[in-house]
């Protein structure tokens, strides 16, 4: 179960400790339900490969991830009907506790969308959480901010 609320923000918040940093690729198999493969190049270290299913839902979904190999994804990526989305990816520690995930996604046309995501324990934490000011307006609710109709814009254009 994933428990997460969005945010548009307009660039990295360098103002948190930065803990991670990556570049992300990723696509759509289907739309709904979702179902996603991404690849993730860190910093430091070796890809990673990932096959996720995600259900309904804005705050609260039913999201299950399952590892795969470089040879798998790349089997995957040839049954995309459309090119995967990339973005740059770094996650900050907030004075809370909890942690900051930052994306840039790189759009066509030299085009970015920012936005960030928290992750939450329970409904309950994530009604509570109070947003630092570089979070400047939530989207958790509004499907169109979703990475799976950016991804089906972005390839409408």
């Amino acid at each position: 179960m994933e428990i997460e609320r969005k945010f548009l923000i307009s660039g990295f918040p360098e103002q948190f400790p930065e803990v991670r940093r990556a570049i992300l690729e990723q696509g759509y198999l289907a739309v709904d339900p979702v179902v996603r493969i991404r690849k993730t190049t860190p910093n430091e270290g070796d890809a990673s490969y990932k096959l996720c299913f995600k259900g309904e839902g804005t705050l609260v979904r039913q999201e299950t991830e399952l590892a795969i190999s470089a040879q798998v994804f790349q089997e995957l990526c040839a049954l995309l009907k459309k090119p995967l989305l990339r973005k740059a990816f770094r996650t900050y520690l907030l004075p809370d506790g909890h942690t900051l995930e930052c994306n840039c996604v790189f759009l066509p046309g030299n085009q970015v969308f920012w936005y960030a995501e928290v992750e939450f324990q329970s409904v309950e934490e994530a009604a509570v959480f109070s947003p630092p000011d570089c979070l400047l307006q939530e989207v958790t609710e509004d499907p169109s901010f979703t990475m799976r109709a950016i991804w089906e814009r972005m390839n409408h254009q």
